[in-house]
């Protein structure tokens, strides 16, 4: 992911222009998908020219690779910050309402389907993707054992990796359904959660 940006005489003028690129292909891979949208059309939507799109991003798998660096970079921060918690592990359990929503917002989930997608035919960015989902694992797995040490419980690390692993999944499940099930009623799904997050992060 280091070759996603190139390199600028301006670096401000340089981020506004990559900044720009990216929500105008963010916008044509949600309507057309990532193989239905070409360079063409993101540079339309974007205002310039192809040519000057390729000063900033190589390809579309480095425009996809700029996704998920921005998103790794999203769930860093969000783990420095739980890891300021006074009770990580509540905090998680207290805030799994906020997370939910966010993770049923289409603003949210489109890209992240449509990178998935990608990455089960596309080999560099399933690397991509496995390349940070491995670091912000280890951070959290971290955030948790030590947080569980603290409250006298197990740390055992195969154990922690495992319900680490149960966790992720429940929210990166969470746009499948509201595919399939849109209609679904929120309230009685964020208690759901509440209910396993506090059994896999609280329970012996």
């Amino acid at each position: 992911m280091n070759q996603v940006e190139k390199k600028h005489p301006d670096p401000e003028r340089a981020n506004t222009r990559r900044k720009q690129v990216l929500d105008a292909a963010e916008s044509c891979f949600s309507r057309r998908g990532f193989h239905g949208a070409s360079m063409a059309e993101i540079s339309k939507a974007a205002g310039m020219s192809a040519g000057h799109i390729y000063n900033y991003f190589d390809s579309k798998d480095a425009i996809i690779a700029a996704f998920v660096l921005k998103n790794m970079e999203r769930v860093t921060n969000l783990m420095q910050d739980l890891a300021q918690r006074e009770d990580p592990l509540q905090a998680v359990v207290d805030n799994a309402g906020e997370h939910v929503l966010e993770s049923l917002d289409p603003k949210t989930w489109v890209m992240p389907l449509e990178i998935f997608a990608e990455a089960s035919r596309n080999p560099a960015i399933a690397e991509m993707l496995h390349c940070a989902d491995e670091r912000s694992r280890k951070l959290l797995l971290s955030i948790i054992r030590d947080a569980r040490i603290k409250r006298g419980l197990p740390a055992d690390a195969e154990m922690l990796k495992g319900r680490l692993n149960a966790m992720i999944a429940m929210y990166q499940g969470l746009p499948v359904r509201a595919v399939h099930n849109p209609d679904m009623k929120v309230e009685p799904l964020i208690a759901g959660f509440r209910i396993v997050l506090t059994a896999l992060l609280l329970g012996e």
